[in-house]
């Protein structure tokens, strides 16, 4: 058997070839990057940032969205981040996995690191609201570009296209999926060469390569700067799903396709709009579709919405992967996880998340109800996301890499100043909607938290209140109870204690399996579990067997294909003799103690209405056993 799961994406990497991996990257990770150049200029631009329409503040500002993206997107995330893989893996999860166990030593700076990566995971189910909302709402303002009389129609048809989107979902993306590489490869070009139609009648504007017109523009903006960064900043979002993206496709590929294809168009685009507003300053109305000829408008309209779609399916997708990870990492209870691929264990469908974040994206859509007004919302989550990545790289160059502490914290106090500093350009955005990621995202933490403490809760009671496993087998195996000839599987969080189920089954059946086996489950904090590590087998009398299944947080908790690899150990589980015995709790809130009272009512509404552990860990239907507790937290 391989030494790998076949479950495992990132152990098939090297059997694709580096440019069909390099096309899908292009399509997957660039994206909601890729989109940026709808509405990034035009914010510079607005009244509210005090920038005035001059050609020396035009090639400042397109300088400074230069080299914002050579700092953030090429050195930081291409360059460094992309080494901080987790097993191949990447994402905040990750991230933040691998810098807690570079410092297991310290369980209180371990636990700081969890809470602190757990929250900048929460952040993007903000962006993966914004996103949707304002990439299709900034393609359809190129209605207004074709004629003025369709401006009404642009919030509807918005609507009407994000609904369509998230219904498709069911379905799964594994045939649309292979025309986003194409679809995005197309896009990239097209903005390379409108930019370079542009910059070819005005080649001034490629003064902007200088990075002294940058600090220059900066400079020069006096207390109005975080305004102005914080609508530079919009270039960027989309930079942390080079990261997260890392084990569908492999570091190799994500720096071909920015190097080769990506980071020359968005250059020369950024450029061309640039060149655009220096001959037409009425073109500030909408630089994007301006860059178009009249005749090539509605084309244009149509690429720019597909290419928002395939941006958006790109957060959607990610939030699903997170919510799984989250998970099985113990902050989120069960959830409906349907798999649409059979070829692609990372290609799933989670109809709760996916409702959830459908109302989300409608809500955000009729309140802000255009681009611009969505911008003040974005931005502020995907760069203190920013800031939560450099702080964990700290730990994980210095601590498990051992890079040493002058390099290191220099490495880490440049990036940080950099993130800071546009975070603050995003912050003073809070009032006009930047409220709204950090809302979603701090509401998530606490439900997370929540679940988690909760969690910890039920075990301890457990624990306190449960009989000893060790001394109830002596006691079992002392007497001649009557024997059923099948196997019987107790899963069990606590493996010291008896599982209620067990309890239960003697009282009222007063039968005993001729195999039981005590089963416990265990996440890990890392993405991968192989299979010549997922299994654990102990003996503990004639007829008990004690039985550890490991799964990282990307991996498929499959149980029974789990357990026959027991067979390897010396236990052998009959598929079709096998009984699992669940203890379903019903989880009671008492005053004093663990959280407070209005916590412990949400974690115990969170319990009632988790999923199903049959379909989570993949359990015959016709062979589970079901059997309440009642739990005092």
């Amino acid at each position: 058997m391989s030494d790998l799961d076949s479950d495992n994406p990132s152990a098939h990497i090297k059997r694709q070839t580096t440019a069909a991996l390099t096309l899908g990257a292009i399509g997957v990770v660039y994206g909601d990057i890729g989109t940026s150049p709808l509405y990034t200029v035009k914010e510079v631009f607005l009244p509210a940032t005090g920038v005035a329409l001059t050609p020396e503040n035009l090639i400042g500002a397109v300088s400074a969205i230069f080299w914002a993206l050579m700092l953030i997107v090429t050195l930081k995330y291409i360059i460094l981040i992309l080494r901080a893989d987790n097993r191949g893996e990447g994402g905040a999860l990750a991230l933040t996995a691998l810098a807690a166990n570079a410092v297991k030593h310290n369980p209180k700076l371990r636990n700081f690191l969890l809470l602190l990566g757990l929250f900048g995971a929460t952040l993007f189910y903000g962006d993966s609201v914004i996103t949707p909302a304002i990439s299709v709402l900034g393609a359809m303002e190129g209605l207004q570009v074709i004629a003025p009389s369709l401006e009404p129609f642009i919030v509807p048809v918005s609507l009407v296209v994000l609904v369509m989107l998230f219904v498709m979902q069911r379905w799964g993306t594994h045939f649309v999926g292979k025309f986003f590489g194409p679809i995005i490869a197309v896009w990239f070009l097209v903005l390379g060469a409108t930019g370079v139609a542009q910059i070819v009648q005005m080649p001034m504007i490629l003064e902007a390569l200088n990075p002294m017109h940058a600090a220059t523009f900066l400079w020069n903006r006096g207390p109005f700067i975080l305004a102005a960064v914080g609508a530079i900043v919009l270039a960027l979002t989309g930079a942390e799903a080079l990261y997260a993206d890392m084990g569908h496709f492999g570091r190799k590929p994500i720096h071909i396709a920015w190097m080769g294809l990506v980071l020359p168009s968005l250059a020369l685009h950024y450029m061309g709009q640039g060149a655009l507003l220096m001959r037409d300053a009425s073109a500030i109305e909408n630089p994007f579709f301006r860059m178009f000829p009249e005749d090539w408008l509605i084309p244009a309209v149509v690429l720019a919405t597909v290419a928002a779609i395939i941006a958006s399916q790109a957060v959607i997708s990610g939030a699903y992967s997170m919510t799984k990870q989250a998970i099985l990492l113990g902050f989120l209870p069960r959830m409906d996880i349907k798999y649409t691929s059979e070829q692609e264990v990372g290609q799933i469908y989670m109809p709760g998340v996916n409702w959830i974040l459908l109302l989300g994206v409608v809500a955000a859509v009729l309140a802000f109800r255009s681009s611009s007004a969505l911008a003040g919302a974005y931005g502020i989550a995907v760069t203190l996301t920013m800031v939560i990545t450099t702080i964990m790289t700290f730990f994980v160059v210095h601590d498990a890499w051992k890079m040493s502490t002058p390099l290191a914290v220099g490495a880490t106090l440049f990036f940080l100043s950099i993130d800071t500093f546009l975070f603050a350009g995003c912050i003073i955005k809070f009032w006009d909607g930047g409220w709204f990621p950090l809302v979603m995202g701090l509401t998530l933490y606490l439900v997370m938290t929540t679940w988690s403490r909760g969690r910890e809760l039920v075990v301890d009671t457990i624990r306190r209140d449960g009989l000893d496993l060790n001394a109830f087998i002596q006691h079992i195996d002392t007497g001649t109870p009557h024997l059923a000839k099948r196997t019987a599987v107790y899963a069990v969080a606590n493996p010291e204690t008896v599982p209620q189920a067990l309890l239960h089954n003697m009282k009222h059946n007063q039968v005993l399996h001729e195999k039981n086996i005590i089963l416990t489950v265990v996440f890990e904090n890392e993405p991968w579990i192989s299979n010549k590590q997922r299994i654990k087998v102990e003996r503990l009398s004639e007829h008990f067997w004690q039985v550890w299944v490991r799964f990282g947080f990307m991996n498929t908790p499959d149980v029974p294909k789990a357990l026959s690899l027991c067979a390897e150990h010396g236990l052998d589980i009959p598929v079709f003799e096998t009984s699992y015995f669940l203890s379903r709790e019903t989880v009671v809130s008492t005053p004093g103690g663990g959280m407070a009272q209005w916590r412990e009512k949400l974690f115990s509404a969170m319990t009632r209405n988790s999923g199903g552990v049959v379909e989570f860990f993949h359990l015959p239907d016709n062979s589970v056993v079901e059997l309440g507790t009642r739990v005092q937290i």
